[in-house]
């Protein structure tokens, strides 16, 4: 099974929608940005039934470099996550146990 990309996705809408390709893009693109920008922000997105974006500081902390063995210090970052919802989790398995049988 191939992964999808952007356009991808802007197709599948386009079609379910019937919006043009070019307005499902600016709404897909403008969804995108949003939740950037609200991690961007430290804060975090729920959406019910799929799961929830938010970020999570990393402390620093020494790392190796693998070509030469050389410590190189890590400084403190944030990482986005993404946290499932039970629904979504049902449906996926579901979905893997329907196909397998």
């Amino acid at each position: 099974m191939a992964n999808k990309t952007k356009h991808d996705l802007i197709i599948d809408i386009a079609k379910t929608t019937g919006l043009t390709q070019s307005d499902t893009k600016i709404v897909v693109e403008v969804l995108l940005e949003t939740i950037s920008a609200i991690l961007e922000e430290g804060r975090s997105i729920e959406i019910r039934g799929f799961g929830t974006f938010y970020t999570k500081e990393r402390k620093p902390r020494p790392a190796r470099n693998p070509k030469s063995g050389e410590v190189v210090p890590l400084p403190r970052r944030a990482v986005p996550l993404f946290k499932y919802s039970n629904e979504l989790k049902r449906l996926i398995s579901d979905s893997l146990s329907a196909g397998a049988a």
